[in-house]
């Protein structure tokens, strides 16, 4: 599939799987516990919260359970992240009222005292600071998947030896 519907998906795929990783980051939770709890792969949840796979509803309910979130609440987000210009864009969040919610971005803009100049500056140090804090998950999230290996060399310096104290 290709065009503007298949960017769309690939989109929404993103947004989903980038509210899964901060949820499961928010119950400090490894990719590896949220596997074992949910019973599903690591490298499929992987691939689900990197939105290079589309999760099935059994999926996730699963991760919802594990993560004591609805599949409504999932589904919820995803309608919001979409109103919001999706992940990684700077298109301005739309105003979320309905679920109770205000973004940054709206409140800056109902800013009586403040000029246009102003709040387009406030925007732009926001949206400059999600783009950071993204980066940030981004670079954990990979250092987690690929993580460091100690050489032999080291490993042996850390073992104690079996001779110290027998002389």
């Amino acid at each position: 599939m290709t065009g503007p519907i298949s960017a769309v998906w690939e989109s929404q795929r993103a947004a989903m799987g980038a509210f899964i990783r901060s949820q499961r980051e928010l119950a400090n939770m490894s990719l590896r516990e949220l596997s074992r709890a949910t019973r599903v792969s690591n490298a499929y949840l992987s691939q689900v919260e990197r939105g290079l796979h589309d999760p099935t509803l059994r999926i996730l309910v699963q991760i919802g359970e594990a993560l004591d979130l609805s599949v409504e609440e999932m589904l919820r987000q995803q309608v919001i992240s979409e109103r919001a210009g999706g992940p990684g864009t700077d298109a301005p969040p739309a105003d979320a009222s309905e679920s109770g919610l205000v973004s940054v971005e709206t409140a800056i803009d109902r800013d009586p005292v403040l000029s246009e100049v102003e709040k387009e500056a406030l925007r732009s140090v926001y949206r400059s600071y999600l783009r950071a804090a993204a980066e940030r998950a981004r670079t954990q999230r990979d250092a987690a998947q690929d993580p460091p290996t100690a050489s032999p060399a080291a490993a042996t310096a850390e073992t104690p030896s079996r001779d110290r104290g027998r002389r």
